[in-house]
């Protein structure tokens, strides 16, 4: 059996101690048949997990979030692995046709792509400041790293597009220092993908209140409300800690293991870590920014302004398309864990177009180092700042991407029963 298809032990498999969830292994799977799935779905036991609510006329009062609810014939929770690295949880609602209303047994929320959703995270983005996120702290970084990039794309490429633009050192210090800070910004933004893909939760995020509802009339039903809630033993939502002790303790059984820890073990390692497509491209992510932060040291001034041409292509061109390249095989796997299969896109994944735009910017980092060498060529010369401006654009979208992502905690989305 492929190991995309199974979790290879109880303690790594999701919700492994949740009575009312039940595992349908059908809905099992992942791209990559030698690593681990990055999905799974689960159904929901309302005899075993759900409580009672006493009669009522209508469904249970939601907050303003969740002030529009709707029917679903039924639901469904999926296990995603980057939702679950980044404390998102995933509910599936299955709509009954129009003509079959009353086969609804559920009153749920709205679907997260929906319009109010949608403007209540935008909003979140430039009113709620969740630091002990760490998830919430790589998208900050990456946002700021790339909006330094960004300036440092004028720097390189504007005085070549519009001459009479430049200023006395541009390139030189305003490119250099600029080059310096948001490669130092990408790596610390790469330790902590590291450390957030070591840390995930392996009970599994489920950050969902179900409750049975009974709904008056002539004909009595009972109805599943389900409103969204925090996961307290997930240290996304711990406030009391940076690095995210939970506020409470875990009740299932597999919990001897730090809620947090900086290093795997080997065994974890060789065993689990390795075979898991989010730490593999967050190891990428790592490996390429420590390379690229080479680039980002000898581009100061009085070090690039010193290299013989020989040492500037080893300690400043090359570090640049080594480190390009590890930016373009994560964001080719981050692109891939989202994914049902590895030749099936999946726009609607936030992370999917996430993985997207940061190979757009890796891509146009590594053109650059490519073309850079040529210094007998202005037109190279162009295209090699060119492709640093649009680079840079493209990180910052995904970027700012991953920062909504990072709020958006609670994903509904719909599928329509045949």
């Amino acid at each position: 059996m492929p190991r995309s298809t199974g979790f290879h032990s109880g303690r790594h498999e999701p919700h492994h101690d949740h009575h009312a969830l039940r595992l349908q292994q059908s809905h099992v799977h992942g791209p990559v048949r030698w690593l681990n799935p990055t999905r799974a779905r689960f159904a929901y036991d309302a005899v075993g997990g759900s409580k009672q609510i006493a009669d009522l006329e209508k469904p249970p009062s939601l907050d303003e979030e969740h002030a529009q609810s709707r029917l679903a014939r039924r639901i469904s929770f999926e296990w995603r692995s980057r939702n679950n690295r980044k404390g998102r949880s995933l509910l599936i609602l299955h709509h009954p046709q129009k003509a079959d209303e009353l086969a609804a047994r559920s009153v749920v929320p709205q679907p997260t792509a929906s319009v109010r959703p949608v403007l209540r995270n935008l909003r979140l983005m430039f009113t709620y400041f969740p630091y002990w996120d760490i998830s919430y702290l790589v998208a900050v970084l990456f946002t700021f790293g790339s909006v330094i990039w960004v300036i440092n794309g004028f720097f390189a490429w504007l005085p070549l597009q519009v001459p009479a633009s430049e200023f006395d050192n541009e390139g030189l210090v305003g490119g250099g220092v600029t080059a310096f800070i948001g490669a130092t910004v990408f790596e610390v933004g790469s330790v902590l993908l590291v450390l957030e893909a070591v840390n995930v939760s392996r009970e599994g995020c489920f950050g969902w209140a179900v409750e049975v509802a009974l709904e008056g009339g002539e004909k009595s039903r009972e109805l599943l409300a389900v409103t969204s809630k925090n996961d307290e033993q997930d240290h996304h939502f711990n406030r009391s800690s940076l690095l995210g002790r939970p506020s409470h303790s875990p009740t299932y059984k597999y919990n001897l293991e730090p809620s947090w820890q900086w290093f795997p073990s080997f065994k974890e390692l060789q065993t689990h870590y390795l075979h898991e497509l989010g730490f593999l491209a967050s190891l990428s992510q790592l490996i390429g920014a420590t390379i690229f932060w080479m680039s980002g040291f000898t581009a100061l001034p009085g070090i690039i302004n010193n290299l013989s041409q020989g040492l500037l292509d080893g300690v400043y061109w090359a570090p640049q398309i080594i480190g390009g390249t590890g930016f373009i095989v994560s964001s080719a796997l981050f692109i891939l864990e989202t994914q049902k299969n590895w030749y099936t896109p999946a726009p609607r994944s936030l992370g999917w177009h996430v993985g997207l735009w940061n190979l757009m910017g890796s891509v146009g980092f590594t053109l650059c180092g490519t073309l850079g060498p040529a210094y007998g060529s202005s037109r190279a010369q162009y295209q090699a700042s060119l492709a640093t401006f649009w680079g840079s654009w493209a990180f910052l979208i995904g970027s700012a991407i991953q920062w909504y992502e990072s709020l958006d905690k609670w994903v509904i989305t719909e599928v329509r029963d045949e």
